[in-house]
């Protein structure tokens, strides 16, 4: 099964069961200062537990960096 994350075809033997579990196996113990779309559809912090994944779906994660 693969994704695709920030524009990477990145290969599971098992897919994540929906978007919280992919995000803490891609950025372990980090919930707060991420924005994460879906096929390129914004998926709120309060959804991601519900949003299902499938095979060569599209996400884009990005995260906040302190600095100026």
């Amino acid at each position: 099964m693969e994704l695709i994350i920030n524009h990477t075809r990145k290969t599971f033997e098992i897919l994540p069961e929906n978007l919280e579990a992919l995000l803490a196996i891609e950025l372990p113990g980090k919930k707060k200062g991420i924005a994460v779309a879906l096929n390129n559809r914004i998926i709120p912090l309060s959804a991601w537990a519900e949003t299902i994944l499938n095979n060569q779906d599209s996400i884009l994660i990005i995260t906040a960096t302190q600095g100026g």
